[in-house]
């Protein structure tokens, strides 16, 4: 069997007397989809932003590409973040004074790329994810659907190993939450890209190639 992308073994997570994750283990492959479920408060969130090394688990290893990641250093650590996880969340977290093409541009200013090369990335991510005669548009002058793509160009800039997304489908209408849904899948297609993802949306999870579970901190299937 091949090494799976992302391994988590045994990660626990309090907040002060409050135990949220109580030691996940789980196992994503290169060019997979994956769904996590679960009732709100379950923990779905905090194990994605650990996944992401945005927050740090009290105990366990995540590993990620063969990388125990825990192990780096905090300025490692933001740049191994920084060009190997992309990120989506709900609200979209576009800045409002920047256009759609500068925003998308943004992780790829901080990993230190020419101006040029990230320019040209942007636009063809854009033009990918048909907003290409929005590119010059500010945040407000688009759409809900339009600034969740712009998230997801956003994500895609730094070619990232895994994309992870917090209810991407949350704030959105049906129609533009199901358009979201299966670009994530032609992108999966197109970019060999893997994808986890905290959802409520059963027919995404239902669509997903594979759906973990996660009941009281603990996962219950997948």
């Amino acid at each position: 069997m091949n090494t799976p992308l992302v391994k988590a073994i045994d990660i626990r997570k309090s907040y002060g007397a409050l135990n949220v994750l109580k030691g996940i283990d789980l196992e994503v492959a290169a060019g997979e989809v994956v769904a996590i479920v679960g009732a709100s408060g379950a923990g779905k969130s905090t194990l994605l932003h650990i996944l992401g090394t945005l927050d740090e688990p009290d105990q366990g290893q995540l590993y990620l590409r063969d990388q125990e990641v825990f192990r780096l250093s905090s300025s490692q650590l933001a740049a191994f973040r920084n060009k190997s996880v992309g990120f989506v969340f709900q609200f979209h977290n576009l800045l409002p004074e920047f256009s759609a093409l500068e925003n998308v541009m943004i992780p790829g200013w901080i990993a230190g790329r020419s101006k040029q090369e990230i320019t040209t990335r942007a636009k063809e991510l854009l033009n990918m994810l048909g907003l290409g005669s929005r590119m010059e548009h500010k945040p407000s002058e688009l759409s809900g659907g339009e600034q969740q793509r712009t998230a997801v160009a956003r994500a895609l800039i730094n070619d990232p190993v895994l994309v992870l997304a917090d209810e991407p489908s949350g704030n959105l209408d049906s129609k533009n939450a199901q358009e979201l849904h299966q670009l994530f899948f032609d992108l999966r297609k197109q970019l060999n890209q893997t994808f986890i993802i905290v959802t409520h949306n059963k027919e995404f999870a239902a669509m997903a190639d594979r759906t973990i579970e996660i009941k009281d901190g603990q996962v219950a299937k997948g």
